[in-house]
């Protein structure tokens, strides 16, 4: 490999590495508003004197939680509601 070909390699490496730090700090920007956002619904909503509908299926997801087969539950829970498969985890595993 000459030189030309290792400098536009290392090239390369330092965009990705920029790039991918970009995106990163952009996810975390974004979750952290997402969070924010949420917390203010749920202000909102006690304020209101309202509580969050249900889950749909919810009954279902519990007992099958409750029976140790959190992999359905994290279906049934992604079939009722249409998250994705993190989102889908990380409610079954509050309900555990």
């Amino acid at each position: 490999m000459d030189v030309f070909g290792v400098v536009a390699l290392v090239g390369l490496v330092l965009l990705y590495l920029v790039i991918e730090s970009s995106s990163s700090r952009t996810r975390m920007e974004l979750t952290r508003r997402l969070n924010r956002l949420e917390d203010k619904v749920d202000l909102l909503l006690k304020h209101a004197g309202l509580e969050e509908p249900p889950v749909p299926r919810q009954d279902e997801v519990v007992a099958l939680v409750r029976a140790g087969k959190k992999i359905e539950a994290i279906k049934v829970y992604r079939e009722a509601t249409g998250v994705g498969l993190v989102e889908a985890k990380n409610a079954v595993e509050r309900l555990g």
